[in-house]
């Protein structure tokens, strides 16, 4: 069963093409790779699969329903697209609470325990405008899976992270396909690509081309 469907799906910006014409579907329960270059379009894919950015033709469907049409973000989604804009003087905890006041899906002893999985002390006082690039990158991670999503989108996840944090990482990613999660994840780690992913697909230049584990 997919749980993405995406369909003819072009992006132009001003005069610039950033995706053509990409067919892809996407199955429940696996982990997905995406690779390519700087600038590929691995990025604005993921944007428009979140609902992000409106492609200029074709369709996005998430779980049967169409982005921006039905629904203008999947409903049960994680994201990890770029720096997730956390308050510099809160610290991790409070960020997150911030966070997850919002839907009031879980309380704080989900959050805590969430960031405990990830690596992260919730009692931490210290506030995020000091934590090391891999804790910014644990907490992003935790601020992702906290609402247990059923899709995760996750752009260069191990961005910072040490030898540890990666093989803590790759566990936690192979746990969550285990629990029955779809992620969809863009590295320039090749490792990475091997490791995790059930498929791969390259971008280049915004032409998405089927590399690994698609029925020919």
């Amino acid at each position: 069963m997919n749980i993405i469907n995406i369909n003819n799906l072009s992006l132009k910006i001003g005069k610039n093409i950033i995706l053509t014409n990409i067919n892809v579907s996407f199955e429940k329960g696996k982990i997905h790779g995406l690779i390519g270059r700087n600038g590929s379009g691995k990025t604005m894919l993921m944007k428009c699969i979140c609902g992000f950015i409106k492609p200029t033709d074709g369709t996005v469907f998430v779980a049967d329903k169409q982005i921006g049409k039905d629904c203008d973000f999947p409903e049960s989604v994680g994201i990890i697209i770029e720096t997730p804009g956390f308050i510099p003087y809160y610290s991790g905890f409070k960020n997150l609470k911030l966070l997850a006041d919002l839907k009031r899906k879980i309380g704080r002893e989900q959050i805590k325990k969430v960031m405990e999985q990830v690596g992260l002390d919730p009692e931490l006082k210290r506030h995020v405008k000091k934590y090391s690039l891999g804790m910014r990158q644990r907490l992003s991670l935790a601020q992702a899976i906290m609402e247990d999503p059923d899709l995760l989108i996750l752009d260069e996840p191990m961005n910072g992270l040490d030898k540890d944090g990666v093989g803590d990482m790759r566990k936690y990613l192979l746990n969550l396909k285990e629990q029955g999660k779809t992620i969809i994840i863009a590295s320039h780690s090749a490792e990475d690509i091997e490791i995790l992913c059930d498929t791969v697909c390259e971008m280049d230049k915004g032409v998405l081309t089927k590399v690994k584990g698609w029925d020919k």
